[in-house]
Parts: C-alpha cells; structure tokens; sequence
C-alpha cells in the first residue's frame, strides 16, 4: 500500500520554484532517507505531506486522502523538526501528557524510558533547553508517538555525535518492533545509510534517485587511470563526477557499466572502485561535475 503518492507536484513561494513537477511514491512500513544539500526542496516536500503547505499545483495524497486540512492525516501523523513549538508555560511532562491525549499509538511507558535515558528532568521548560536537548526530546516525541507517518526533518540538529547514533539505534530497533513509514531527512547519509530501506535524492527541487539503499550502493562505480582512455569508453552524458589528479591522470565516477566496458577499461588499465554512498549523493547533488575543483580550473 502506498503511503504517500505526489503526483506532478510543484510548489513555488512568489518567483521561486521550490519543487519542479515531483512525482514520488512511498510505501508502507518503509524507512526512506530525504537526501538534498540546504535549499533543495527537502523540508518544503516534508511540510506538504504533512499538511502543512498546499502544493501550487499536481496532486499529493498521504493515506489516499488530500493532507491539506485533514483529521485523519494529522492524527495520523507526526511532523518533527528543529522548530516545534509549545507554550512557553508548559513543561516537558505537561507535552508528553498532551501527546498522550492525541496520539492513539503513544506509548508512555517508552517515552518515559527514553527521557531518563537521555538525561531529561520533566520539570524544565521546553523553551530552557539546549539546542541539542531540544532536538532530543523532539526526537522522542516522533519516536513514542509511533504514528502510521512519521516524519523527522535534520532530526539531530545540535546533538552530540554520541546521542545521534542512540537516536538512530532506537529508531532501528523500535521500527523493527514497531513497523511504521519513517521519512528522514538530512545531510549525514553516512550515519543514516546503516537505517535507510530506500533513499530520496531531491536537487533543485527534482527528485533525481528515489530507489532501494542496496540499489543505490551499485548506482555508480569509480575509475582511475588516463583520462583519454576513460573517455574512449565512457561518453560525457554518463559521467556524475570529474576530478584530476594531475594533467592527463583522472577519477571519474560514472553510472553503470557494461561487463564489456568494465573489461575494456580493465585492458586499458583504468582501475575500478565501489564509491560510498555518502561520497556518491555529494556528487549527485553538486552543481558541476568538478565540483569546488571547477571553480579554481575557470580561474
């Protein structure tokens, strides 16, 4: 069952186009990672699908039904981001109480083990914490609400490296008990990868990769050798990235291969390497091909 289904979606903010005719698909008890550098798109997508923002124009559909002003989408979902907003006279255990009176699936007994694990003092006011313990119990509230959608935008903004991978561990773990449609977003692809079932690129506001984590480490494989070589086999509309180590020697990471290419790269002595995950969304997501290199190359 699809979740979440965008249609030729755009969405523009004056005369600035934020998402470009999106068309997006996201199934049930999935963990899918919203990649995309600042700008992109990301958390205006987000914001839509929770019913936040109308789209300008397409279709955009959350449990088959039009977010915009709906009960059944909001109960049934959660939107968490570094901006939450409560009532500056309420306390943390006063919000975990109100979570508990709207979120059918809440689980109390699991917040309450994750607010003394974390460190928290339930008498304090939302508005006294830290940046990163504010996004720490943000971050359990997603988690305990355990909503049909649940939706993290940079979830981790201002946490120590140490609380980020607990928070990935008890999202893992509790979706694992817990099966649920997690979208997160952010900008760490290498601490989120080992979580992720699917991946989501978005660049200027247009989704350009939206497929399984295990599909999208075979996406791309490196070369390294004599450029000239490189260009006799593989054409330019292929190549994702570009970077030269000296005058005529190169990496170049370039989308899929035949076996007959790889062979004739090999008898030319090009070397070919997996590329990471994380390295490999950079590129994606780089305005050039050289990347920063392009910038002292046209200097």
């Amino acid at each position: 069952m699809s979740v979440v289904t965008c249609q030729n979606v755009s969405k523009q903010f004056g005369s600035n186009s934020v998402l470009k005719d999106l068309n997006v698909t996201i199934q049930e008890n999935s963990i899918t990672g919203l990649i995309g550098r600042n700008g992109a798109g990301k958390t205006t997508l987000l914001q839509m699908l929770a019913g936040m923002l109308a789209p300008t124009s397409g279709n955009i559909r959350v449990f088959e039904e039009n977010p915009i002003d709906n009960l059944k989408v909001s109960a049934n979902t959660i939107f968490v981001d570094d901006d939450l907003v409560f009532s500056p006279e309420m306390k943390l255990y006063e919000i975990l109480s109100s979570a508990e009176m709207f979120y059918d699936n809440w689980d109390s007994e699991f917040a309450n083990r994750l607010i003394r694990y974390f460190g928290f003092q339930t008498g304090v006011f939302h508005d006294n914490l830290s940046k990163g313990k504010a996004s720490t119990f943000n971050a359990i509230l997603g988690l305990a609400a355990r909503t049909p959608l649940t939706i993290f935008d940079e979830p981790t903004t201002g946490m120590d490296y140490s609380v980020r991978q607990d928070f990935y561990r008890a999202l893992l773990k509790d979706y694992m008990n817990h099966p649920r449609t997690i979208i997160i977003s952010s900008h760490l692809l290498n601490e989120l990868e080992s979580i992720l079932e699917d991946i989501m690129i978005i660049k200027d506001g247009t989704c350009i990769v939206h497929e399984p984590m295990e599909d999208f480490k075979t996406y791309a494989i490196a070369l390294s050798g004599d450029y000239e070589k490189i260009e006799k086999v593989v054409n330019e509309s292929r190549i994702i990235h570009r970077r030269f180590i000296s005058s005529n020697h190169a990496y170049v990471v370039v989308k899929e291969l035949s076996g007959s290419e790889q062979d004739c790269l090999k008898q030319l002595g090009v070397t070919q390497t997996s590329v990471e995950p994380a390295e490999l969304s950079m590129y994606l997501t780089n305005e050039t091909k050289g990347g920063i290199d392009d910038v002292f190359k046209q200097s």
